[in-house]
């Protein structure tokens, strides 16, 4: 299977699946299984409790007795949390329409490197070498399935949007609005200004260059917010074509693993202060891990370096209010305002047909409906509380839990988007997507470095003082 048979489910006509899609589509599947697990976590807080034993990780190690030790004293905890994502997966797929003979074994194989990836990215030399899960996961899908090849009935288990839409839903949940408040009004208008101008860069790029207008926008979304996650997102509110999403998300991980690199080791050069280069990071990087990575690769120079100022903590929280909480938050607005822009616009240019405006709500990507609702149930609870206490009660609690398992997810994704991309499939789009794409990653980087390094740099030098 080619990414282009994973990305992407064209939007039924209205009435077509009616209550059926309920039960019938990714994007509800996606909500139910997103939302179930966030008020289950939430119902776990409010007795006091909490559902960390489920949501087990790998936990940082040095040597191999750590590792012996580490899942020998939670085998049963792993078997759970397997036993729990392969039944309610299960029951999805079968109510689509799946095989469960050929998915169960696909998974089990998908959560075995699963787990091994995320052993490998809890190494306590990992951040060092860049050993980010959801990069790795990517890799080795790519080098099995372009090197080794794998039966074609495992594609069952490999739901790169199913994963992907899940995991955008728990990721709802680890970005209640109380964030933005608090994030203050500076990061919220980096952000804005950062993501209209990356997203109308590389737009328009690629209109220059004769591209279809959903593949620029596709690719667009993927360079202003946070990549894979978008590109899936717009891909199905424009009606792109099949093999445009694995573009997008090909041209995203390139940059973003080249950033992983370059912005480190500019900010050195330049000597930045820890927050304003955790700012700048997360202005200019395509993709939530690799943007923390470069953030804590750089946090660790400023702990170590004399000539650096500020400490890791003010480059991970200056990146994650830029990128996580400013830029992501954009999935939504973008989704939306494209789907009407597609349905009464494009889709009705040279024709005498009448826009339907009830293509919108069956073109929108649902499942960002359940990121939303994911915020709302965490800002219900975040409102009761200010931002350190929040930090200190809710985080560990209610929000960690669901952000491991919301990274669990996002390895399953990035593992199967490896596991159906053909290199000689993505050649074939050609140069001009990569120049479209890369002109807004130049764009980006300077608008991120001139907001970051000097308009803004007060701000982002004296956050959280």
């Amino acid at each position: 299977m080619s990414p282009s048979d994973t990305v992407e489910q064209r939007p039924a006509a209205p009435g077509s699946g009616g209550w059926r899609e309920l039960y019938l589509k990714e994007d509800w599947w996606a909500i139910w299984l997103g939302l179930a697990i966030v008020l289950a976590a939430w119902a776990w807080y409010a007795a006091g409790s909490s559902i960390q034993w489920i949501a087990v990780a790998p936990a940082k190690w040095a040597a191999f007795p750590d590792l012996t030790a580490h899942f020998s004293a939670n085998a049963g905890r792993y078997l759970a949390q397997f036993l729990l994502w392969l039944i309610v997966l299960g029951i999805a797929v079968r109510a689509m329409g799946l095989a469960l003979r050929e998915f169960v074994p696909a998974f089990v194989f998908v959560y075995v490197v699963a787990m091994a990836i995320h052993t490998l990215g809890a190494w306590q030399y990992a951040s060092r070498y860049n050993l980010e899960p959801p990069l790795v996961a990517l890799l080795i899908g790519m080098l099995i399935a372009n090197f080794i090849g794998l039966p074609k009935w495992m594609d069952a288990g490999f739901r790169v949007e199913f994963y992907i839409k899940t995991g955008i839903v728990l990721l709802g949940a680890t970005l209640p609005f109380t964030l933005i408040v608090w994030a203050g009004p500076i990061a919220v208008l980096q952000a804005t200004i950062v993501s209209v101008t990356t997203f109308m860069v590389i737009f328009l790029a690629g209109r220059r260059l004769g591209l279809d207008r959903r593949l620029c926008a596709t690719m667009g979304a993927g360079g202003a917010v946070c990549g894979v996650s978008a590109a899936i997102a717009i891909s199905a509110a424009v009606g792109a074509r099949r093999e445009h999403a694995p573009v997008a998300i090909t041209l995203v991980i390139i940059w973003a693993v080249i950033m992983i690199f370059a912005l480190p080791l500019a900010c050195r050069a330049l000597e930045l202060h820890a927050g304003v280069a955790g700012a700048w990071i997360g202005t200019s990087e395509f993709a939530d891990a690799a943007g923390l990575a470069a953030a804590q690769a750089y946090g660790n120079l400023a702990d170590s370096l004399p000539e650096i100022e500020g400490t890791s903590e003010d480059a991970v929280r200056a990146f994650t209010l830029m990128k996580v909480v400013g830029r992501d938050v954009w999935i939504g607005i973008w989704a939306f305002i494209l789907s009407i822009i597609a349905t009464t616009r494009w889709e009705t240019e040279g024709t005498q047909a009448k826009p339907d405006v009830a293509q919108i709500w069956w073109r929108f990507p649902k499942f960002v409906l359940g990121f939303a609702a994911a915020s709302v149930i965490v800002t219900a609870i975040a409102g009761w509380y200010g931002q350190a206490e929040f930090d200190q009660v809710v985080t560990p609690a209610l929000v960690t839990p669901i952000k491991t398992l919301r990274t669990w997810a996002f390895i399953f994704c990035f593992f199967s988007i490896g596991l159906t991309t053909r290199f000689r499939e993505l050649a074939a789009a050609g140069l001009r997507p990569f120049t479209a794409f890369t002109a807004g990653v130049v764009i980006n980087v300077i608008i991120g470095f001139v907001l970051s390094v000097i308009v803004f740099a007060g701000y982002w030098s004296s956050l959280g003082r």
